[in-house]
């Protein structure tokens, strides 16, 4: 699910506990979980409602003004009218894993095998230059990045989500930096 910022600043709050979606199918399920940019988002309740019968209450409780601003909202795509419950979870633990630069023997020898995988899944290996090209030029715009590397855009951000997950990257409003984490491993070698 994609929810604006205020939405997510609602829930950190404790002020929005439901979103609602129309989907032809429900997108998620009662204890799944998401990473946001303000932690990670649990979800409950998925029940099926009418939206002309969502109150202004209800509306607000979604981070809407009122009901007739969050019927306009779902009127723009087809299927069912889905409510979700919602929750904040917790942080992100990518952020303290991201922040943790001690390395030990054992995390070395974890992140080389996982590293060593990828690059063998590719065409080329990839994961050294991406991490560097990180490191050298933080902030610089994932186009500019992925052409220094020789790679497509999209295909960059995938991989560059993948270091993200170990901790050796972040990103940030514009392009990505190296985590403390990130900067350690490559320190260390």
């Amino acid at each position: 699910m994609i929810f604006d910022r205020p939405t997510l600043d609602g829930i950190v709050a404790g002020r929005v506990d439901r979103a609602y979606r129309r989907w032809t199918r429900p997108q998620v399920k009662p204890g799944g979980q998401q990473r946001t940019a303000v932690g990670v988002i649990g979800f409950g309740d998925v029940v099926r409602v009418d939206a002309e019968a969502i109150s202004d209450a209800d509306a607000r409780a979604a981070g809407q003004r009122d009901a007739a601003t969050l019927r306009k909202k779902l009127a723009r795509k087809d299927g069912d009218v889905w409510c979700v419950a919602v929750h904040l979870v917790g942080a992100d633990p990518r952020v303290a894993l991201r922040n943790d630069a001690t390395i030990d023997a054992d995390a070395r020898a974890d992140l080389d095998r996982r590293l060593a995988r990828m690059d063998a899944a590719a065409d080329r290996p990839w994961t050294r230059a991406a991490l560097e090209a990180i490191r050298d030029r933080p902030a610089v715009v994932s186009t500019e990045l992925a052409a220094s590397l020789d790679l497509e855009r999209f295909l960059f951000k995938r991989r560059v989500r993948r270091l993200k997950e170990l901790g050796l990257t972040e990103s940030l409003e514009v392009g990505y930096r190296i985590s403390p984490r990130g900067a350690a491993y490559l320190t260390d070698q």
